[in-house]
């Protein structure tokens, strides 16, 4: 049994603002399902949803602060959750890193730093916790400087690092470094220093003993100057201790046989249920009914990474088909405007719904035939994963996790039953409109598409599988 102290800055269902909260909520349970002993490490933000009984553990000081460190469950588990409170920091509305308009926390740097600092305090059994793990596993640029404090440390735990987008990599004024107490020998160009300026992601890149992406395709896409954001030398160097390891799914909260947010049940066996949910959902988004109309769907945060952009150049030519289109998001202003300038266009076509309804995403998985998922890159992607559990055919674009997780439906694949989606290549409208024509030949061929929405749901998308290839890695470790 190994012992993991599993480090992050969110975590569903406490908070979340994207998916590594979804990750974070979900491998630790995985973990512990494998006998492990796992503690999930999180700020104590005034906005965490507590459900189970908050105990006090202990107080420590880190850089003349008076932290005080609480015990409660992950709910629907028996994984432990320490939570770092320092009111000064954390004690405030908004999510984990910005106000309730959206706008950065100033003081970024000094929070993650202060939680990193008190997690290797934790991890180095200073904190009269008498618990030192194993193996301590940090998560994106927030919790990346814990890596880089243990290879200070002697008689250490030893370190996993993923990166769930390398797009946001905690960077900030080198004039900052001075301020935070932090060790003079972390600071030079193979340490923090990014071109003149501090990048927290390279504590975990540089320093931990191997480093993690969320899918294999991603892993190699952030070796190349198009994905890695000016860190794709140092991955490079550091490929034989990098790999993917694609996410998994909660397959008690994703589930069409029981999910609390759908009206009607089913399952492979009985797929013609699946159409009460479509109603449903073109009764509450005030669509016309129509049971055999095809409906695409889509939910993503409104920016060009998801290929939005792509979907507002179509749409035009796809609302002129025999389809409706319902949209749940929010992002870029003005593809939130261009988008609603749509409904008006297209009332009995199209829905946009702005914001995020975790009921109504359900219901989207549930209710709509073929889901769209055109990013320009995409570590991982969860969408794609929940839209095959629930028979819903993803259109994906050809890359990162979701090259990893959709076979294209070409005649081979849908004849040795391995066909879970469409799979366009070229990042542009023509590619992705292509891609929307060939789902609406196979909508209409019932029999090949039973036959792809019964591969989909017959896949193993549970976090197990993930799990079990992280608990390897623990273990050579």
């Amino acid at each position: 049994m190994k012992k993991i102290l599993f480090v992050s800055s969110e975590a569903h269902p406490l908070i979340k603002t994207g998916g590594l909260a979804d990750v974070s909520g979900s491998l630790p349970k995985a973990l512990n399902e494998l006998s492990q002993s796992i503690h999930l490490l999180l700020p104590n933000y005034q906005g965490l949803q507590l459900t189970e009984p908050v105990y006090h553990r202990c107080m420590i000081y880190v850089d003349n602060c008076e932290i005080h460190i609480l015990e409660t469950k992950l709910p629907n588990s028996h994984v432990t959750v320490w939570l770092v409170d320092y009111p000064p920091f954390f004690n405030f509305p908004g999510n984990p890193y910005s106000d309730e308009h959206g706008n950065p926390w100033p003081n970024n740097l000094e929070r993650f730093t202060l939680f990193c600092k008190v997690a290797t305090e934790i991890a180095m059994d200073r904190s009269h916790l008498e618990w030192k793990p194993d193996i301590v596993h940090c998560n994106d640029w927030q919790t990346a400087l814990v890596p880089a404090l243990l290879s200070l440390e002697n008689n250490r735990p030893a370190t996993v690092f993923t990166i769930h987008n390398l797009a946001y990599q905690g960077l900030f004024p080198a004039e900052k470094y001075a301020t935070l107490n932090l060790p003079k020998q972390l600071w030079h160009p193979d340490g923090l220093e990014f071109y003149g300026m501090l990048s927290l992601i390279k504590g975990g890149l540089v320093y931990a003993d191997h480093i993690t992406t969320v899918s294999p395709s991603y892993a190699l896409e952030i070796q190349t100057p198009e994905f890695g954001y000016g860190l794709e030398g140092l991955l490079h160097y550091k490929q034989d201790m990098l790999s993917g390891i694609i996410n998994g799914i909660d397959t008690d909260i994703w589930n069409p046989e029981t999910d609390k947010h759908i009206p009607q049940h089913y399952n492979s066996d009985n797929l013609s249920d699946k159409k009460a949910n479509k109603i449903a959902l073109q009764k509450r988004l005030f669509l016309p009914i129509d049971k055999d109309i095809p409906i695409f769907g889509l939910i993503s945060r409104l920016v060009e990474q998801k290929g939005i952009d792509l979907v507002l150049e179509c749409l035009p030519q796809m609302l002129a088909l025999p389809i409706q289109f319902v949209l749940l998001g929010s992002g870029d202003h003005d593809f939130e405007h261009r988008l609603h300038n749509l409904t008006l266009l297209y009332p009995d076509k199209i829905s946009v719904s702005l914001g995020y309804d975790e009921s109504l995403a359900h219901l989207i998985e549930a209710g709509v035939d073929i889901f769209m998922m055109p990013s320009r890159f995409e570590p991982c992607g969860l969408n794609q994963l929940y839209s095959q559990r629930y028979g819903t055919i993803p259109i994906v674009r050809k890359t990162g996790g979701l090259a990893d997780t959709i076979e294209d439906a070409l005649p081979e694949s849908l004849a040795n039953n391995t066909a879970t989606g469409i799979a366009f290549h070229d990042a542009n409208a023509d590619s992705l409109i292509e891609a929307i024509k060939r789902s609406l030949i196979l909508f209409h061929d019932k029999s090949h598409w039973k036959k792809l929405q019964r591969n989909c749901m017959k896949k193993d998308l549970s976090w197990r599988n993930s799990a079990a290839q992280y608990l390897s890695l623990y273990e050579e470790l």
